[in-house]
């Protein structure tokens, strides 16, 4: 691996603000912070910062209704209408058609149609959205999109429902949920659904551009606490706790975590979807797992590549794309 080219390819980049981490075989060939936390009061972000994740968060959904099939609890074939009421969807979507993004069902935000999160919020404000429930008004509105099973179409609003089911078959609010289940099992105490008005010590405020050129927080532009479809903080070192912890089977079944990673659904050219997570395949097999998320202010990428050994992960606070850069690593990997 060309740590000399990878470094400096880093280090060409202009205007990224986060932090990067590639390890080989769990042992850290290169981990570097850029940029600043809080740009007013000039406090640079660190490799224990803080970040959003936005959609990365699918995983942790993904996760916690894998622990309920578990227990013995529920069933990725149990159909959605069991658990939650909404009439404007088809009987026979499953929590499978959930977790793959194939359930056809209205998306309260959908990504090919719109461009600008925090267009939602013009005239629902953020700071209502505070638990899974509170998205139920925008589930309402719209029809199927088409038939269940049909196609891959992603879908943020499937991934909030899965909270809610979360929360109705555990009797735990969904965050809290997650937390006994995933970070408390790993150890990832630097992670949290945090109220971005009342963020903890170390976090990194998002910011976006404005017309001009000049920056503002994300503070309006995403709901005040992360749910289901993202919204998570996590630090480097959780992620790769999280990665850990997932691949061998600490905190799921193996046969369970083998289906959460399988290929369910195609998606285009080379890359499959699994459970809360995207594959990419090449010919001698999988060569890698990734999750990414992207908001106002947002930009996170982190990838396994099983074959090699790697795990790269880039945890960034502004709309700088982090794909992008993932991407131009992978030439040196």
């Amino acid at each position: 691996m060309e740590i000399n080219l990878i470094e400096e390819k880093i280090n060409n980049i202009k205007e990224f603000s986060g932090v990067i981490s590639i390890k080989k075989y769990g042992k850290v060939i290169y981990e570097k912070a850029y940029g600043f936390a809080d740009i007013a009061n000039e406090r640079k972000n660190n490799i224990n910062t803080r970040f959003g994740i936005a959609s990365g968060a699918k995983l942790l959904t993904a996760i916690s209704i894998c622990k309920l099939v578990d227990e013995g609890l529920l069933k990725f074939d149990s159909v959605v209408k069991d658990y939650v009421e909404l009439e404007n969807i088809s009987d026979n979507v499953t929590i499978k058609n959930l977790l793959t993004h194939t359930s056809g069902i209205p998306d309260y935000f959908d990504e090919e149609k719109l461009n600008d999160f925090s267009e939602l919020w013009n005239e629902r404000p953020m700071y209502l959205m505070r638990e899974p429930k509170d998205f139920i008004p925008l589930m309402k509105v719209g029809k199927m999109m088409f038939n269940v099973g049909e196609k891959f179409h992603y879908n943020n609003g499937a991934f909030v429902i899965l909270a809610l089911i979360v929360e109705k078959v555990s009797g735990m609010k969904f965050v809290d949920f997650v937390k006994k289940n995933v970070f408390e099992i790993l150890d990832m105490n630097q992670s949290g659904y945090f109220s971005i008005d009342m963020l903890p010590k170390n976090c990194a405020y998002g910011y976006e551009e404005n017309k001009d050129g000049t920056l503002k927080t994300n503070i309006y532009s995403i709901p005040v606490v992360g749910g289901g479809d993202g919204g998570v903080f996590v630090t480097l070192e959780d992620i790769s706790k999280l990665w850990n912890g997932l691949l061998n089977y600490r905190l799921l079944s193996k046969d369970t975590t083998d289906e959460l990673l399988a290929m369910q659904v195609y998606v285009n050219y080379d890359v499959y979807y699994g459970y809360g997570i995207w594959i990419i395949k090449h010919d001698d097999g999988v060569y890698k797992y990734y999750i990414t998320g992207s908001d106002p202010g947002v930009s996170f990428e982190s990838a396994v590549y099983p074959k090699k050994g790697i795990e790269v992960t880039i945890l960034g606070n502004r709309e700088f794309s982090t794909y992008e850069i993932i991407k131009e690593l992978e030439i040196y990997l």
